[in-house]
């Protein structure tokens, strides 16, 4: 075990402007992994070649609105879990924020949900009451919440959206964001299904955020169309390889990065017979419903072996009838049993679940999903020298809190996203809402 150090070191210089500064502290000061116990404990660890660790909490939630525009008295504390926990990044995905309608898919935009809903996110996230919490916090803790947070990165397409947000000490070290957007809805381009994925790196760490919307339906067939689906978001997902002015060789593939999520709708069923499925759910046998659970069996044996997604002890999150805690009854027009249809699941080394749940805001006809995560992120000391040496910094912009842009491309790529998949034939569907 490599031994601990009390002291941080202090990186004395940086760039303002065209003029070199001296005596700009920036701690270097690294965080260790740790149980859920001692995560306000500041007890670095010394790595070889010049290379600490800092522990990084990563919130993540996912919530299908069902085309709900949310009214201004809506309470998301819930959903980011602002009272009892305090992260360094939160990642928010919603799919379906506007309806499905053919002049939605077809790309007519309406940026003013994006703004609302962000507009509510940094509300939450920078509630000043907050700060009356302090005296229960770690010294970690108190410190985290006096700064604020801001909008890293929003991005829509027709109906996801994903935002991404970081506490101001943060915003300063990441670097290389990029945004990628599939469609793979109607004729297997549109963007009423498919994906939208931001990509950064927190000092030597790269991480991947992918918000998905999978074909939807319950009967036979459906399930290959998700899979299909999922094989066309890895396959087609692509990032830029280089900056100008940069030696570094990025990440290209969603896989090729070092932590990977994907939340969002992804629709995955129960396979068991509606009755059966219904009588599970009112007993909340959920270890009995969990083995029917088609995405854990795509986990456990299909494509997503390489994955992992935390215990389920929660009631399925869909299909709840509108503005009631109660389940569709199997006689309304609309028959779907229900089904854990929203999820969050991740793969690489050095994420550690701490926290897997839903919520209960009965705004539409699923109910919000959250995560929260642990991950040491590797810094190196002449990376972060080079990094503030440079002029990236300065080429962030200021005013990202409320920015989203509507526009998508496809970008085809060939990269199966396990190299033991063979790419299914798309089974092209319609169907627009689901």
């Amino acid at each position: 075990m490599w031994p601990r150090l009390i002291a941080s070191k202090i990186l004395s210089k940086t760039l303002s402007g065209n003029n070199l500064v001296t005596d700009f502290p920036m701690s270097l000061e690294p965080f260790v992994l740790r149980s859920t116990s001692d995560l306000g404990s500041d007890i670095p660890v010394i790595l070889p070649e010049n290379h600490t660790t800092q522990n990084c909490n990563i919130f993540v939630g996912t919530w299908n609105v069902g085309g709900v525009t949310p009214t201004d008295d809506l309470n998301i504390d819930d959903l980011l879990d602002t009272h009892d926990t305090s992260c360094d990044i939160y990642v928010i995905g919603f799919q379906e924020v506007v309806p499905l309608k053919a002049s939605n898919v077809l790309g007519l935009k309406k940026k003013k949900i994006s703004r609302k809903w962000n507009t509510m996110i940094k509300k939450t996230l920078n509630k000043k009451s907050r700060i009356s919490e302090l005296s229960s916090k770690s010294n970690t803790e108190r410190s985290n919440l006096l700064h604020d947070f801001h909008c890293l990165k929003s991005k829509r397409m027709v109906g996801l959206l994903i935002s991404v947000w970081v506490r101001s000490n943060l915003h300063q070290l990441i670097r290389n964001l990029d945004v990628s957007c599939v469609g793979c809805g109607i004729m297997g381009c549109l963007g009423n299904k498919g994906s939208v994925s931001i990509r950064f790196m927190l000092h030597d760490t790269s991480f991947c955020f992918v918000c998905s919307h999978l074909a939807s339906g319950g009967g036979e067939g459906d399930e290959r169309n998700r899979n299909s689906n999922a094989v066309d978001i890895f396959s087609r997902t692509s990032f830029p390889t280089s900056k100008l002015g940069s030696s570094v060789q990025l990440p290209k593939r969603i896989l090729d990065h070092d932590r990977v999520v994907l939340l969002g709708d992804l629709n995955y069923r129960i396979s068991l017979p509606d009755k059966e499925t219904r009588s599970l759910v009112y007993k909340k046998d959920w270890s009995t419903l969990i083995e029917y659970d088609q995405l854990r069996m795509e986990l456990t044996e299909g494509q997503f072996r390489a994955w992992h997604e935390g215990a389920i002890n929660f009631a399925p999150t869909y299909k709840y009838l509108p503005n009631s805690d109660e389940y569709f009854d199997k006689d309304f027009e609309t028959k779907r049993a229900p089904a854990w249809c929203d999820r969050i699941i991740w793969t690489g080394e050095g994420l550690k679940q701490i926290l897997y749940d839903r919520c209960e805001s009965n705004l539409s006809d699923h109910r919000p999903v959250k995560a929260i995560f642990t991950t040491q992120v590797q810094v190196s000391q002449a990376g972060c020298r080079t990094f503030y040496f440079s002029d990236r910094f300065n080429q962030i912009p200021a005013d990202l809190e409320l920015v989203s842009s509507d526009e998508y491309s496809t970008n085809r790529g060939q990269l199966n996203f396990q190299s033991t998949i063979k790419r299914r034939k798309k089974n092209c569907s319609m169907k627009v809402i689901g």
